[in-house]
């Protein structure tokens, strides 16, 4: 990390803070818990799963359809840090909220858990979007992607805590109940995303950005307009982001639905939260090594890299019936979550111009969101209608097909840049 500036390692560092978030309530101890509580309200777990699915794509569609507007505001001078806290707060408080809510109210345990995805996913928004105001072109790759391997090693310290403490409470070494031991879980989660978000916080401001005018909200608008009238000039932007819809798409639902997929094969929480603890060691490395190999071979190749081993993944999840196959499974995901991520984001960040970055990564975010709309959603729908979780998740397939042929028509971004001074820059 001696290699990294004060700016660059502060940024990298909310990885470290939101990963927490991520595999705590997006992947492991929230679904599980959850479909506990909707099991026990007496709830079909094929419905309850598809119930989850809603959520995330309600919470994703409000948040799409705010991205582009609140990402041009944010491009005016001062604005982009301010953004970042509302959602980081709503996110890290509506966390601490989960702890409150009773064990019997399934429905409005989705509702808390609709308003901490919004928070998290808000102010990612505006984290992405810092990347330019912290770093060259030329050294984006590698330093999301080790932003990435960093969210993975650090949220393995607060999922080990809390599964320490689900384990020694479903065991009766602690007098804890199930319930109360998920409810510490999220609390750790809130605690360590709000410390270690505090270096981003303190070191990293904006140096790219517009002037600020009259009628900000006004002309936020018309500057949001005139991007769509310059669509051509954009061209290449916009077709990757066509690409990442669909490839992302697959890539989110895989993460936020494989716990209530595992339940509903008849894994037990022991099997999948272990097996997830494997997925964030092994997949530290693995995002470092596409982050290195996108030196060698182009982020673009990585990219192709990643989808392919995510098909494989879809058609191996529909034959998934022990938890064997739920390992596999895990660390083939392993292998290419943190480097697909990450490298979409530097790649997307590459092309796009610094001053209007937290109006494009607004796009980025849109595309993105709407894409978690439509993944549970069709996950959500082929398993109530064909009754099989399995064909649930290998209909993603589409999507990762889809993906791969739009970004062959990506031409790659410009990586010659200058290095950061620490003046701001205005246009």
């Amino acid at each position: 990390m001696a290699k990294y500036s004060k700016k660059e390692k502060s940024w990298m560092m909310y990885d470290w803070a939101t990963s927490a978030y991520s595999v705590v309530i997006t992947t492991a101890i929230f679904p599980i818990y959850y479909k506990s509580v909707a099991t026990n309200a007496g709830v079909d777990p094929s419905q309850s799963t598809a119930f989850l699915g809603y959520t995330i794509s309600i919470s994703t569609f409000i948040l799409a359809m705010l991205a582009p507007i609140l990402g041009t505001i944010a491009d005016y001078r001062g604005f982009k840090k301010k953004f970042f806290v509302f959602f980081f707060l709503l996110g890290t408080l509506s966390t601490v909220g989960l702890v409150f809510v009773p064990s019997d109210q399934w429905l409005l345990l989705l509702v808390m858990n609709l308003l901490t995805a919004i928070g998290a996913r808000g102010a990612n928004i505006f984290y992405d979007a810092f990347i330019v105001d912290v770093t060259a072109k030329d050294k984006m790759d590698d330093v999301s992607s080790r932003g990435f391997a960093l969210g993975y090693i650090g949220s393995s310290i607060p999922f080990v805590i809390s599964i320490g403490i689900i384990i020694l409470a479903q065991t009766g070494i602690i007098p804890l109940s199930m319930t109360a031991a998920s409810r510490i879980a999220f609390f750790i989660t809130a605690v360590w995303w709000i410390g270690f978000a505090i270096p981003l916080i303190k070191n990293v401001k904006q140096i790219y950005y517009v002037e600020r005018e009259p009628k900000i909200i006004v002309n936020s608008f018309k500057r949001l307009g005139k991007t769509f009238k310059d669509i051509k000039q954009y061209r290449n932007i916009f077709l990757f982001l066509l690409a990442y819809f669909f490839y992302i798409d697959g890539v989110d639902t895989i993460i936020s639905m494989s716990t209530a997929y595992g339940t509903d094969v008849g894994l037990s929480a022991t099997d999948m939260i272990i097996a997830l603890l494997a997925v964030q060691v092994v997949a530290a490395p693995f995002a470092i090594l596409f982050g290195t190999l996108a030196k060698k071979y182009g982020a673009k190749i990585m990219l192709y890299v990643g989808i392919f081993i995510y098909t494989f993944i879809c058609v191996y999840a529909m034959f998934m019936d022990s938890a064997f196959d739920f390992w596999v499974l895990a660390m083939l995901v392993a292998t290419s979550q943190g480097g697909i991520q990450a490298l979409s984001r530097s790649f997307f960040a590459q092309m796009v111009p610094e001053e209007k970055s937290n109006e494009f990564f607004g796009f980025y975010n849109i595309f993105g969101r709407f894409a978690a709309v439509s993944g549970p959603f069709l996950m959500g729908v082929t398993t109530q209608i064909t009754g099989s979780s399995s064909m649930g998740i290998f209909s993603l397939i589409i999507l990762f097909i889809i993906g791969f042929i739009l970004l062959t028509f990506v031409q790659k971004p410009d990586l010659s840049s200058v290095n950061r001074e620490e003046t701001d820059v205005s246009v």
